[in-house]
């Protein structure tokens, strides 16, 4: 496995940003407060986005996992498409109407294969189901929601979009080991949240429990920051991976992956 780390910056939810060599992804940038807008103050972010969508004039891919609005929002991937006029974005079906619909031109527009694509020179992406809250798939059986898995220089980074564990997705993986990077959601569904309309994830016991069973070197928890009623402590985190002791290593908002 190679030495390589790739620079990352993290833009709350489940967005980051990574710089390969030859290849800036964006995988779902949330860099305004769409959110609170549409659903109300309670959902406003509880930290700034690092960057503005305006600002953002290096992306050469932005890679969507699906279609809900804090991870496919246009006022961020309008003006990533506008200021970044060479950028290809992404996504399954939903998102790709989505992305029609604002006016991006379909040249620009990519759906995610089950096969290994090239993004760059030594990086390439293939992507996985995700079952958000379950696995679901269009009529030509392409699933709704996925993950990418991306690997540079041979080394794998699993971002997983918004999943909770499924059989189908375990089998996925298994054919993508080793992945040393997997960015996982912790944000548990549960009554309260799904009564309020919030559809949650793998808690955090399951992410922990996920690495395992993968075999990751590393666990970055991601979707826990962001919005008040979907949030997890810092410390919740902290404190289960030092009392579980897991076999990988827990990097919280880590600045290469």
């Amino acid at each position: 496995m190679t030495s390589v780390h790739v620079p990352a910056t993290f833009l709350g939810q489940a967005g980051v940003r990574l710089q390969f060599p030859a290849c800036v992804v964006y995988i779902d940038p949330y860099l305004s407060d769409s959110v609170a807008r549409t659903g109300g103050g309670a959902l406003a972010r509880l930290v700034p986005s690092p960057m503005s969508a305006d600002s953002v004039r290096d992306a050469d891919w932005v890679l969507i996992t699906h279609d809900h609005l804090d991870h496919c929002d246009p006022d961020t991937i309008i003006p990533i498409a506008a200021n970044a006029p060479s950028c290809r974005f992404m996504g399954p079906e939903p998102v790709r109407a989505l992305l029609l619909e604002w006016g991006i031109d379909p040249s620009r527009i990519h759906a995610p294969s089950g096969q290994w694509a090239d993004l760059a020179p030594q990086l390439r992406v293939h992507a996985v189901p995700a079952a958000h809250p379950r696995l679901e798939r269009d009529r030509q059986g392409d699933s709704l929601c996925v993950g990418y898995v991306l690997e540079y220089a041979g080394r794998r980074i699993y971002h997983s979009g918004d999943t909770s564990p499924a059989p189908e997705l375990e089998k996925a993986l298994a054919t993508m080991r080793p992945i040393h990077t997997a960015l996982l959601p912790v944000n548990e569904r549960n009554y309260y949240r799904e009564r309020a309309d919030i559809i949650g994830n793998m808690s955090l016991r399951e992410a922990f429990q996920f690495a395992t069973d993968l075999g990751v070197a590393v666990l970055v928890p991601i979707h826990w920051d962001l919005f008040a009623p979907n949030a997890v402590y810092r410390e919740e985190i902290e404190l289960l991976y030092a009392l579980t002791r897991p076999p990988f290593r827990l990097s919280l908002m880590p600045t290469q992956l």
